[in-house]
């Protein structure tokens, strides 16, 4: 059975729990930080929005992204205050 609606791609960052706890506290916020990062860096992508799992945070995004759109979102989310950043691997 297939059905119809708005296509979603998503990025998918592993971290830890307590990483993720941190970072899920604001993530409205973060979905507008990150959005205003790939403004000024010109590119049609948006996030939509970002859910959590036991082992990764999931950043849902308006369109397939490019390799520097996912810099983009790594790097941010490595400089989140409070955020182990050893262990977090986007892919």
């Amino acid at each position: 059975m297939t059905t119809k609606g708005p296509y979603r791609k998503q990025i998918i960052i592993l971290m830890s729990n307590d990483n993720i706890i941190k970072f899920m506290k604001n993530s409205l916020l973060h979905v507008a930080n990150i959005n205003q990062s790939l403004k000024n860096a010109k590119s049609e992508v948006l996030v939509n929005f970002i859910c959590s799992d036991t082992a990764c945070v999931m950043v849902i995004t308006n369109k397939v992204v490019a390799q520097s759109d996912l810099y983009i979102i790594e790097n941010y989310i490595k400089k989140v205050d409070n955020i182990n950043t050893i262990n977090i691997k986007a892919s």
